[in-house]
């Protein structure tokens, strides 16, 4: 009677009227479905990989360049140390976290899972700069101890980094696992007679364990991905990213074009091959990983299970989050009110040529966020479908690993095997080659989330509507999308922050200054000694204000509709 009485609700206009009707028709739906799936492997899939393939050539041309190809070696492997380091980190930090803000029954939980999206929410080219001030600034902590410099830039710095922008998606993954799971082996192991930790080692984290290999790998995706922020504090230290990224900005003199092309093919095809195979073999082997010791050690797991250990253990995963993640991310803040009571930069904010750029950068990179969100919500969502109700049998499964390759290959290898694909059609506009990149970048983050909400609701709530009469545009409209519209609207801002941070794959692209997004010009400015720091400070500052507050405003939304 419910679903007889949603399906009947409200009265329709004549337009979703006819889209009900064409709904019903096999044509239309194989049309709809088609065409998401064109769009897929012509603009998602298919340029990148021929980009490579077709520019493979180049790559012997670097072959007699032995101190190039050592320097392109070593990069390529920091990447991937720098990402398993970072990714433990992480795991390690956040977990604590995560049980305390579903555990705890303290208000402050409350707060502190609303701090946790604040790196995530920055843009970066802002966050790095940001964290470059607190650690290695006179101006931020290390004037405390009077030294220059606290943490110089360089690996230690890029690990700091790494590990403050991968944090948030720790956390949001296993605060969302602990609320799923129920407690009722845990509380049975303890009426038996089991301490706490006992109970949460030998049950709980096995039980957990799906969950903590996802957020491992999405933070292992984060950390190979990021690209403009590692720039601004990498110093002299190179992984992949930053020595493409720096490859990019060498003049033909001090490289001739063909070992260019070769060395930006050769690094990004061992990026994308490697980091799909270490995906493929995290996934296969974790899950037959059986953790932890099943040895009971009574006395030292009572004293761990204590009051007195459990608020120790509290007070340093919040410190952690307080002193390493948050106050870094938001330091960046009082340089910029700095510069605004100071004057220094407010005379020309608005009249200047080099903020002319900002602004111009700053509507393009909007621009962009706002329509790759568009395209894929257009695209991805008849693709999530396909895959979560398996419309295409076998097919669908081999979709839905497919699907997530762009995740998995960092954002700058990405760009630039996109670059190297769209180079050959000169006409296009440098502006849509921008959105075509920002869109592949992102298509996973709409579809995965998508495809997870749709596969929550019971096939049978379809079939049953199907059997009293409902058109297909009438059920989703009437049953999927009300039970998934936070998913939509949740969706939707992971993929308009990501494309609102990306730098690698906007400067792979960007042939045109005029077009660059408004991270590439940060990183431009931050590197430039001529700019002078307030003008840095207030540039990076006005982005993370006002990304944070659109942001804010979308998270807002999306807890009123949930």
């Amino acid at each position: 009677m419910v679903l007889e009485g949603r399906l009947k609700a409200g009265k329709s206009s004549p337009l979703v009227k006819k889209l009900d009707e064409l709904s019903s028709k096999g044509s239309v739906k194989l049309f709809t479905y088609t065409l998401s799936l064109i769009f897929f492997f012509t603009f998602i899939l298919l340029p990148p990989l021929v980009g490579i393939i077709e520019n493979f050539g180049y790559i012997y041309e670097v072959m007699h360049e032995p101190l190039l190809m050592s320097r392109a070696n070593n990069a390529i492997l920091q990447s991937f140390i720098t990402a398993f380091i970072v990714s433990a980190l992480d795991l390690a930090a956040a977990l604590p976290l995560a049980w305390f803000i579903v555990r705890s029954r303290s208000r402050a939980a409350h707060f502190i899972d609303t701090l946790v999206d604040i790196p995530f929410l920055m843009p970066t080219a802002a966050l790095g700069y940001s964290l470059f001030l607190f650690w290695s600034s006179s101006g931020g902590l290390p004037s405390l101890f009077g030294v220059d410099s606290l943490v110089p830039p360089g690996f230690p710095l890029v690990l700091l980094l790494h590990f403050v922008f991968s944090y948030p998606v720790i956390v949001r993954v296993m605060v969302g696992e602990l609320l799923n799971y129920r407690e009722v082996y845990e509380v049975a192991a303890r009426t038996l007679g089991a301490r706490p930790l006992t109970a949460v080692r030998t049950i709980t984290l096995p039980l957990l364990k799906p969950g903590i290999i996802v957020s491992y790998l999405l933070a292992f995706a984060r950390s190979l991905s990021e690209t403009g922020a590692t720039v601004m504090v990498a110093g002299s230290w190179e992984n992949g990213p930053v020595f493409l990224f720096r490859l990019m900005e060498m003049s033909e003199r001090e490289i001739s074009s063909d070992v260019k092309n070769g060395m930006l093919v050769y690094v990004s095809l061992m990026l994308i091959l490697v980091s799909i195979v270490i995906f493929f073999l995290i996934s296969l082997l974790a899950p037959k990983i059986r953790f932890p010791i099943k040895r009971v050690f009574p006395s030292l797991e009572r004293r761990l299970s204590s009051p007195k250990a459990v608020r120790f253990r509290n007070t340093s995963s919040l410190l952690i989050f307080l002193l390493i993640v948050i106050l870094p991310s938001i330091f960046l803040v009082f340089p910029m009110f700095k510069a605004i009571i100071s004057g220094s930069s407010n005379p020309t904010i608005f009249s200047s040529s080099s903020w002319g750029d900002y602004w111009r950068s700053m509507i393009i990179s909007y621009m962009i966020g706002s329509l790759a969100t568009l395209l894929n919500i257009i695209f991805g969502l008849p693709m999530a479908i396909i895959i979560a109700r398996r419309k295409m049998g076998v097919v669908s499964s081999i979709l839905r690993a497919i699907v997530n390759i762009p995740i998995i290959v960092p954002s700058i290898a990405l760009g630039i095997s996109l670059r190297l694909f769209w180079e050959k059609y000169a006409s296009l506009h440098d502006f849509w080659v921008l959105l075509l990149s920002h869109t592949t970048i992102t298509y996973t983050y709409f579809v995965a989330s998508m495809a997870a909400a749709i596969e929550s609701i019971p096939q049978e709530i379809e079939d049953v509507a199907s059997t009293l009469g409902a058109k297909p545009f009438t059920v989703f409209r009437r049953i999927i999308f009300p039970l998934t519209k936070y998913s939509v609207l949740s969706g939707a801002i992971l993929v308009f922050t990501r494309a609102l941070g990306e730098t690698g794959a906007a400067k792979a692209v960007a042939r045109s200054r005029e077009f660059w997004t408004l991270p590439i010009l940060l990183v431009s400015w931050i590197k430039d000694v001529e700019v002078a720091d307030a003008q840095k400070a207030l540039g990076a500052g006005l982005y993370m204000i006002s990304s944070f507050i659109i942001l804010l405003a979308l998270r807002l939304v999306e807890r009123r509709r949930r």
